[in-house]
């Protein structure tokens, strides 16, 4: 948990959430590169040096910031066992006064997902901004095809609220996004809906 000074670290059962480091380059370029037929259909296109240790540097520089200045916590997801990156998770955009409010994204190598590490990932993400950031509510947003993206939001006890048209440029085109949200205080019921 982030205590004053103290490094910013959550922990699940399985997971070790941490912000990433400039070590974490090998591990991470291997398991993005590994990945990619599996991820760039779900996001913006890469950058020609997305792979590069100058955009991971950056990457970390812009991690450093974030947390130190509360506007996101951008977090590598390490199996515990063997310390091993399996992804990450990011709470961006998050915004204080009536909002309140965060946007959730995330990413899993091809080699584990569907194994629940993510779920336990968006728990353990939610729980802390709740509970050690005051946050009332966090978003998160998915292409409408993505059966396995909607699933863990909705077994993540997130609830559907609507289409967004033109929401976000993936994979090179502006495509309409399915909206998500949890709140603090849900006494929403499940829907159908979407």
């Amino acid at each position: 948990m982030l205590l004053g000074r103290r490094k910013l670290k959550l922990e699940t059962a399985r997971l070790s959430l941490r912000p990433p480091v400039h070590s974490d380059f090998n591990d991470w370029a291997a398991l993005r590169r590994a990945s990619k037929d599996y991820l760039t259909p779900w996001e913006p296109i890469w950058a020609k040096d997305h792979l590069s240790r100058k955009s991971f540097t950056n990457r970390v520089y812009w991690a450093q910031r974030s947390v130190a200045a509360g506007t996101a916590i951008p977090l590598f997801l390490f199996r515990r066992e063997d310390d091993v990156l399996v992804g990450a998770i990011t709470l961006d955009n998050i915004r204080r006064g009536p909002a309140q409010a965060g946007t959730l994204g995330y990413w899993t190598g091809q080699a584990f997902a569907r194994q629940g590490y993510m779920r336990e990932a968006i728990g353990a993400m939610v729980h802390h901004a709740f509970t050690r950031l005051d946050l009332s509510r966090i978003e998160a947003a998915c292409l409408p095809e993505n059966r396995a993206s909607r699933g863990l939001l909705e077994s993540s006890a997130f609830k559907y609220e609507g289409v967004a048209q033109s929401y976000l440029q993936i994979n090179g085109r502006w495509r309409t996004h399915v909206l998500y949200a949890s709140l603090r205080s849900d006494r929403r019921g499940r829907t159908d809906a979407g």
